[in-house]
């Protein structure tokens, strides 16, 4: 564990791997690829597909898919976080995720719980997940949670919640204020005891955040770099490319979601959050080819 956490020269450095209950995964020189299984009957990009029907075998076939795909890491979600999604109470939350968890994990698989509930995470690193998706900024019992489990972990920078978000955008720097929140993030995790290489940091890409400062974030990637960890990019399918796309609806954002994951990975990404798996890999591969863009 190191005494600093945010040092600038560290944004040319090599992006490190995260380091996992078993083994690590590797961030360089391309981003692993995080395929996404929403287990919810709401979520924005593809609600309802996999839950509640089938489960939990539709999902487990999804995520069988997605790794031979290319995959490196398989993000099981239960609870929508789009813009004014109802919460899900933990135990329902659970009940969705721990069964797509522990069938991945009897595989060999490296499978992340994305949530913000203490109680969730406990029950699906139970189960085998290796690491604990945050995408509520680092709440204390979640930090307690990992630092006892020994598991990875993503910080990811937002505000308020699903339900209030959308008024939460106001920054004077967003850039500034987002590394500011990570490196502070970060510093919470020494204090509970969780070791810096089993961290990665996420900018929240449309969590609180207008289509330009997410714009912004994603051109900040080079900056956030310099707060030592490996760097999570979530953006594939989001509203703010349909800015960029002439109002491209969900199911027509590919082509967008391919340029984001090609520069972040010219720019030294480390994982990549994605939706469509296979073309992502191939769209990273070149970008990482043509990086550093510095």
């Amino acid at each position: 564990m190191r005494d600093k956490v945010t040092r600038a020269e560290e944004a040319d450095a090599p992006t490190p791997p995260l380091r996992l209950p078993h083994g690590q995964l590797a961030c360089a020189p391309e981003p692993a690829v995080m395929g996404i299984v929403n287990l919810t009957p709401d979520s924005f990009a593809d609600g309802g597909t996999l839950y509640p029907e089938g489960h939990p075998e539709a999902g487990l076939a999804y995520a069988a898919g997605l790794l031979a795909e290319g995959a490196a890491v398989v993000d099981v979600g239960g609870e929508s976080t789009r813009p004014g999604a109802i919460p899900v109470p933990a135990e329902e939350e659970a009940r969705r995720v721990v069964p797509v968890v522990s069938g991945l994990a009897a595989e060999g698989a490296i499978a992340s719980v994305d949530t913000t509930k203490p109680e969730v995470a406990r029950a699906a690193v139970a189960a085998g997940a290796q690491i604990v998706n945050d995408v509520g900024g680092g709440e204390p019992g979640l930090l307690e949670v990992v630092a006892e489990t020994g598991c990875a972990y993503v910080l990811m920078h937002s505000r308020g919640t699903p339900a209030t978000m959308r008024d939460l955008t106001d920054y004077d720097d967003v850039v500034a204020e987002v590394t500011a929140f990570l490196a502070e993030g970060l510093e919470r995790c020494v204090a509970a005891g969780i070791d810096l290489d089993r961290v990665a940091v996420d900018p929240g890409i449309g969590f609180a955040k207008t289509a330009e400062q997410s714009v912004a974030l994603l051109r900040a990637v080079p900056r956030l770099r310099g707060l030592g960890r490996p760097v999570l990019v979530g953006a594939s399918r989001k509203s703010f490319l349909a800015s960029l796309l002439d109002g491209a609806p969900v199911s027509d954002r590919l082509e967008g979601s391919l340029a984001v994951a090609a520069v972040a990975a010219a720019d030294g990404a480390g994982i990549l959050r994605v939706h469509d798996v296979a073309a992502t890999v191939r769209a990273v591969r070149v970008g990482a080819a043509l990086g550093p863009r510095r």
